[in-house]
């Protein structure tokens, strides 16, 4: 999920002619709990791999601020409406995904707890910012604007990627191809806001109207396009990519992913967590448990080989 310029990110999913229900944004399995906001359980079979607690480290747990120490826990906030990287599981309670499953190894290396909580993704930054959140790991894309505000650690790339109604006679390849087109994005991303300047841009260039329909959670962006409300959905490369893998059929992808760029773990500027949650990320690197959470999710095309601190340049 994002904001502004470019990026990436963002079932709860009640799409289609017929039966499917999918959601986002995740956590993982262990010791975690989530409150919710409105999403329903996935009907999608979840993946069985388990990730094992991760014994802390002690080098590192060592680095981690006095006070966050002290108070042993760090809220997470997911929205979980972002498959296969946060998502309601089937219990319809808990947070499951690639996120949540990273953030809860990350805390354990830490010496720390996480309590994963489902929140709206254009709140996740003003509560990191405000102090209701120790961490956001929703699928955000690092973008320099929202360094302004918020600290991120790099642990993933991912592109933005088109996805039709199966048998669509229009094919959507690069940005430029929404002229004329109207699409479906969930609000506060990086796919809406992108989509927003290329609209103006198809205008001035009397290349044809976009009309950009933004909606509150992924779901009812896919259910647009199901009902043909919208021509396309627009969303990050890899929940495009489980979105058709599990639709029975539904959708497909148009044209290929572009725009990649940085997902970070986001926290409150300047608190002092940054370097001990990149040295986290790269001891579950080194040891193999990133690895195993993102192939457990079928995103390991996203890995990178090593975290890095604000690295977005643009």
């Amino acid at each position: 999920m994002r904001t502004a310029t470019h990026g990436i990110r963002s079932v709860v999913v009640a799409v289609a002619l017929g039966t499917l229900a999918m959601v986002g944004s995740a956590c993982s399995s262990d010791s975690s709990s989530s409150s919710t906001t409105g999403a329903s359980a996935t009907t999608v079979p979840l993946p069985t791999t388990v990730i094992p607690p991760q014994v802390a480290n002690p080098t590192i747990a060592a680095s981690v601020p006095s006070a966050i120490k002290s108070a042993g826990t760090i809220t997470v906030a997911l929205d979980a409406s972002y498959p296969p990287d946060e998502l309601i599981g089937s219990d319809g309670t808990a947070i499951v995904g690639m996120d949540a499953d990273l953030s809860n190894a990350v805390a354990q290396t830490l010496g720390l707890k996480a309590k994963l909580v489902n929140a709206n993704f254009d709140s996740i930054i003003p509560g990191l910012a405000s102090g209701k959140y120790s961490l956001g790991a929703s699928s955000i894309t690092d973008t320099l604007a929202r360094q302004r505000v918020v600290d991120f650690v790099d642990y993933f790339t991912a592109g933005e990627a088109f996805y039709v109604k199966k048998g669509s006679a229009t094919t959507f390849d690069g940005i430029v191809s929404l002229c004329g087109h109207s699409i479906a994005v969930k609000a506060g991303t990086i796919e809406e806001s992108d989509a927003k300047i290329q609209a103006a841009k198809c205008v001035a260039g009397d290349k044809g109207k976009v009309r950009v329909l933004s909606f509150n959670n992924q779901s009812r962006a896919n259910l647009a396009v199901s009902n043909g409300r919208a021509e396309v959905g627009f969303a990050d490369s890899p929940i495009v990519g489980y979105l058709v893998s599990t639709s029975n059929g539904v959708f497909e992808t148009s044209g290929s992913p572009f725009a990649l760029a940085p997902y970070g773990l986001a926290l409150p500027k300047g608190n002092g967590m940054a370097a001990p949650v990149k040295a986290a990320v790269d001891a579950l690197i080194a040891d193999g448990v990133y690895g195993q959470i993102l192939t457990k999710w079928g995103v390991q095309a996203g890995a990178i080989p090593t975290a890095s601190i604000n690295g977005a340049t643009s």
